[in-house]
């Protein structure tokens, strides 16, 4: 395992690791790009400004990690876990997602517009003042998630499992629901179905 070590502004582009462990490493300002892992585990380490642009990430773990200003772009995630992970100025920007879980990770004030974040865990996450306006939302978990002021216009959230106060903070108009969802938005505007 490497502790606390030192990558800012490492070159490093095509690099492969596999079943490696980080934790508190620093790696701000590292071209890491084509960097591909496989089950490698990263904890309390900082991404910020890194470059991770077409790198590719198997089950890997990246756990409680700083994405500020973090280059994406191409960059596939398969199987990840980034729990509790902060993506500050820039989101989920050229990421191509699939399996991943996004528990209590923050994306306060991100923009997400028409991002594809279907399918993926976001339990107790948030999302305060985030823009998910046109998102594609379908079949993700937000139970616990908090979307005090979050933007969801036109965002596509049939089968995302949703809690009644995230409906009741966040703007949803023109957002496409399935029925158990518009059931729930309405109990939680104190409307009476049935």
């Amino acid at each position: 395992m490497e502790i606390a070590e030192d990558y800012r502004d490492a070159v490093l582009p095509g690099t492969t690791w596999e079943k490696r462990q980080f934790s508190r490493c620093d790696f701000s300002g590292a071209d890491l790009r084509r960097l591909v892992t496989q089950g490698c585990t990263f904890d309390e380490c900082d991404f910020s400004g890194a470059d991770l642009g077409e790198s590719r990430h198997q089950a890997s773990a990246f756990r409680s990690c700083v994405f500020d200003r973090t280059v994406l772009a191409d960059s596939t995630w398969s199987a990840c876990s980034l729990l509790g992970s902060s993506f500050v100025d820039g989101g989920l920007r050229g990421m191509s997602v699939r399996d991943s879980d996004f528990s209590l990770a923050n994306f306060s004030r991100a923009n997400l517009r028409r991002r594809s974040l279907s399918g993926l865990r976001f339990r107790e996450a948030s999302f305060v003042d985030a823009h998910l306006t046109e998102a594609d939302l379908r079949d993700s978990d937000f139970r616990g998630a908090r979307l005090g002021g979050a933007d969801l216009t036109g965002a596509d959230l049939r089968g995302a499992k949703l809690d009644a106060n995230a409906l009741v903070q966040a703007k949803l108009r023109g957002a496409r629901v399935d029925l158990e969802t518009a059931i729930a938005f309405a109990a939680a505007h104190g409307l009476v179905v049935g």
